[in-house]
């Protein structure tokens, strides 16, 4: 089976070829069942979303390139009563292969006793192969997720322990996330606008920010 076709327009856009900016707006199914998605690009939007609402449809609720796919009464009416995630910034970034060259990532290891951590179960709802990592001092419960998210791509997500914050930790972190994921593969995040000590940290380990994303599952099918 080949890649999605938001994985393909991600990856375009990681190496700056943007889809172009016509004010326009297309669809792609799905990804993954039960979970749906609208992104928006510069200037162009793509509903990943499944063929209960026609096109015509869409228009007349005003969804568009500028914009208009983000507006509230869009996502509430595709959602249709259903669970509606933040409107969160998309970054990508890239994998540095450190764990298979050094064997400890960055000194993250897989920590299973952090499986009930939230990132850990949102993370468990809406992606596919999680994986859980965390430091080597099992007092340390700063977390990094690694799962198959949006459009199929590898998606990291992560927390850093309350009491370690403030000191760049969570820049290193994400840096040693990054560090467990093969040389040159390409990786997703998503992150709330407001979280700026998030945003900060994806920056700092060299995310870029490539468009806007927000997640929904339809409440009826």
């Amino acid at each position: 089976m080949g890649e999605h076709p938001l994985a393909t327009l991600i990856r375009a856009a990681a190496a700056g070829e943007f889809p172009t900016a016509d004010a326009g707006w297309r669809r792609v199914p799905p990804w993954r069942d039960g979970v749906e998605a609208v992104v928006a690009f510069t200037g162009h939007a793509v509903l990943a979303i499944s063929e209960r609402v026609a096109d015509d449809e869409l228009t007349k609720l005003g969804v568009d390139g500028l914009g208009g796919a983000h507006h509230p009464a869009v996502i509430a009416a595709l959602a249709d009563g259903g669970w509606i995630d933040s409107l969160d910034s998309l970054f990508v970034g890239v994998g540095t292969g450190a764990w298979e060259a050094r064997g400890t990532g960055g000194h993250l290891i897989e920590r299973p006793d952090l499986a009930g951590h939230p990132r850990v179960g949102f993370a468990q709802r809406v992606r596919d192969d999680v994986r859980v990592l965390g430091r080597t001092d099992a007092s340390d419960t700063s977390v990094v997720v690694l799962a198959r998210g949006i459009g199929g791509l590898i998606e990291l997500s992560f927390e850093l322990d309350q009491s370690r914050r403030g000191a760049g930790g969570g820049t290193a972190l994400v840096r040693a996330g990054l560090a467990a994921v093969p040389a040159g593969e390409l990786v997703v995040a998503a992150c709330a606008p407001g979280n700026a000590a998030s945003m900060r940290a994806l920056l700092r380990a060299g995310f870029s920010p490539v468009g806007s994303i927000q997640l929904f599952t339809p409440g009826r099918p």
